[in-house]
């Protein structure tokens, strides 16, 4: 790991795949060290357990069609499970206690969201059971 001075320094390394890289000496000569850290015993970063993931997730990133291919596929994910979590819908606090109320309480608010997408759409259900768009 280095620093913005240039400065490396070995990662510490935790039980659960994370670790600590400590600049504490290098930072007490620095020039840099004011836009660096306010740290008494200079910087420290730490490192997720995870890191090897992001640091592949970032370098992925990078290629030229991947804006096309997230685009695609993710922001459409992403929104309906931010409008469940947020607005009028309430799936960010349960509102009863119990692991299978709650699971109850929000297959129910899925449902609901669902059903409230198919009338945006005007898709109605007919005598048969199945499912049409209403006539204009």
């Amino acid at each position: 790991m280095s620093c913005p001075n240039q400065v490396t320094t070995e990662i510490r390394r935790h039980g659960d795949g994370g670790g600590v890289a400590a600049f504490g000496a290098a930072c007490a000569s620095c020039p840099l060290r004011e836009q660096c850290t306010t740290a008494r015993n200079g910087r420290e970063i730490k490192i997720g357990p995870h890191e090897e993931h992001l640091a592949r997730g970032r370098a992925n990133s990078t290629d030229p069609g991947w804006p096309a291919r997230y685009r695609a596929t993710r922001p459409k994910v992403e929104r309906k499970i931010s409008h469940l979590m947020r607005r009028r819908h309430g799936g960010r606090r349960a509102r009863v206690r119990g692991v299978t109320k709650i699971d109850a309480g929000f297959s129910l608010l899925a449902a609901a969201v669902n059903l409230a997408r198919l009338a945006i759409l005007g898709i109605v259900s007919t005598p048969s059971g199945a499912w049409a768009t209403a006539a204009p």
